[in-house]
C-alpha cells in the first residue's frame, strides 16, 4: 500500500465529455495506473479513483480561451493543490506544468508540428518555443508517442534522449475491427483536421489525377480550418471534382468504424504526425493504409501499408490507383493491417506508463 509520501497525482484538468487527441490519450491509460492509487485532478466522475474536483471550463471545448485559464490554473493553483495532497510526483499527460515550483514531474509530449510548420500569429508558437521547454527540462523525466517524436525533442530542445521514453499509443479493439458487412465501397477516406500541414491540397490533386476518377468519390472527415479549407474547397472546382470529393464535418464515433471498413484506403499523406491514430485504427479495421514515409507514421504502418513522398502528388496517386485496381493487393494488405494493428494497445501503454511512473514516485 502506498502511504502519503509516496502519492501521484495526474492533472485530467484536460478532459471533456467527447474527448479527441490529448484528452483520449489521458482517459485511455488512466485506468492502467490505477494500481498506483493515484488522486486524480478532474471535473468529471472516475469511480474507484480518489477525485480532486478541478473547473471544467479548463479544456478545448472552451477553445483559446480555455487553454488560457488552465495555464493560469496550472501556475497559480496546482502547485497548492499538490502540496495540500502532499503529492511526491505530479504525471502531466501533456507538457504543461507548474514552471516555478517544487512539483517533481513527468510529462508526456504527443508532437512539435506547431514548431515544424509555425505560425507567426498562433499562440502555439510561443507556447511550445517558451513555455514547454521550460516545463521539459524541469521534468524528471518524459514520455511521448514515437522515436520520431523523441528525435524531435532532442533536436528543438537540446534535451537528454536518456531523460525520454517511447510508449506507442493504442486503439479501442471493442470499436475498431473488422465489420460483419465489411464491403469495400467506391470511396478514398481522410480522417483528421483540415490543416495546412496535413497536405490535403496534394491529396485531392492526386484524386484529380486518377485516370479513373469518375469512378470513386474523396470523403474529407474532419474540423474545418477557415484558413484552409475554402483554399480546398477551391482547389477541387479548379480540378474539376468538387463533385466527387466531399467535405464531411463531423462523423460520430460511432460510425467511424464503418466508415472505415467501407473505404478502398484511408490516405493520409500528412507532412508530420507525432504518431497518427487514424492510420492505427484503419489498421485495426482491416483498412489499407497509404501514408506518408516521414515523421512517426512508418513507426505505426510498418510493412503493413503504402508509404508515399508525401510531397509528391504523382507518388500517392499512383499508390491509389494501385490499391483501388487491385484486389489482391487490398486483401494482402488488409491482412497485414489487422495483424499490425494487434502489436498496439491501450493496455500496452498504459502498463509500460506505470513502469515509468513507478520509478519516480
Amino acid at each position: 500500500m502506498l502511504v502519503n509520501n509516496h502519492h501521484l497525482i495526474i492533472n485530467l484538468s484536460v478532459l471533456f465529455a467527447k474527448p479527441t487527441g490529448i484528452a483520449t490519450y489521458a482517459s485511455q491509460v488512466t485506468p492502467f495506473l490505477q494500481e498506483l492509487n493515484p488522486t486524480l485532478l478532474t471535473s468529471q466522475d472516475h469511480p474507484g479513483f480518489n477525485c480532486h474536483n478541478v473547473p471544467a471550463n479548463m479544456t478545448p471545448l472552451q477553445g483559446r480561451t480555455g487553454h488560457i485559464r488552465r495555464l493560469l490554473w496550472t501556475q497559480f493553483q496546482l502547485p497548492r493543490i499538490y502540496r495540500n495532497l502532499q503529492g511526491s510526483l505530479l504525471f502531466s499527460p501533456l507538457p504543461e506544468a507548474p514552471i516555478a515550483s517544487d512539483c517533481r514531474l513527468v510529462v508526456m509530449v504527443h508532437d512539435l508540428i506547431p514548431l515544424r510548420f509555425p505560425r507567426l500569429t498562433s499562440p502555439l508558437l510561443p507556447y511550445f518555443r517558451y513555455y514547454v521547454p521550460q516545463v521539459l527540462k524541469n521534468s524528471l523525466h518524459i514520455v511521448c508517442n514515437s522515436q520520431s517524436t523523441a528525435k524531435d525533442i532532442v533536436d528543438f530542445y537540446k534535451i537528454s534522449s536518456k531523460k525520454i521514453t517511447t510508449i506507442p499509443l493504442g486503439y479501442d479493439p471493442e470499436h475498431f475491427k473488422v465489420q460483419k458487412s465489411n464491403k469495400t465501397g467506391s470511396y478514398f477516406l481522410y480522417l483528421g483536421r483540415q490543416d495546412a500541414y496535413k497536405n490535403l491540397h496534394r491529396l485531392i490533386a492526386a484524386f484529380a489525377a486518377l485516370t479513373d476518377r469518375s469512378n470513386y468519390e474523396l470523403y474529407l472527415v474532419g474540423s474545418r480550418d477557415h484558413r484552409y479549407s475554402a483554399q480546398l474547397l477551391e482547389l477541387s472546382k479548379k480540378l474539376g471534382v468538387d463533385k466527387q470529393v466531399k467535405f464531411l464535418d463531423y462523423v460520430s464515433y460511432s460510425e467511424l468504424p464503418l466508415l472505415l471498413a467501407g473505404a478502398i484506403a484511408l490516405v493520409f499523406p500528412s507532412l508530420w504526425e507525432g504518431f497518427g491514430i487514424p492510420a492505427l485504427e484503419a489498421m485495426a479495421c482491416g483498412t489499407p493504409v497509404i501514408t506518408s514515409n516521414i515523421s512517426g507514421l512508418p513507426e505505426v504502418v510498418g510493412d503493413a501499408g503504402i508509404l508515399v513522398n508525401p510531397y509528391s502528388v504523382s507518388s500517392i496517386a499512383e499508390a491509389m490507383k494501385n490499391v483501388a485496381n487491385n484486389a489482391q493487393l487490398r486483401r494482402d494488405m488488409s491482412h497485414k493491417s489487422l495483424k499490425r494493428a494487434a502489436e498496439f494497445s491501450w493496455q500496452k501503454t498504459g502498463e509500460k506508463t506505470k513502469e515509468i511512473l513507478e520509478q519516480y514516485i
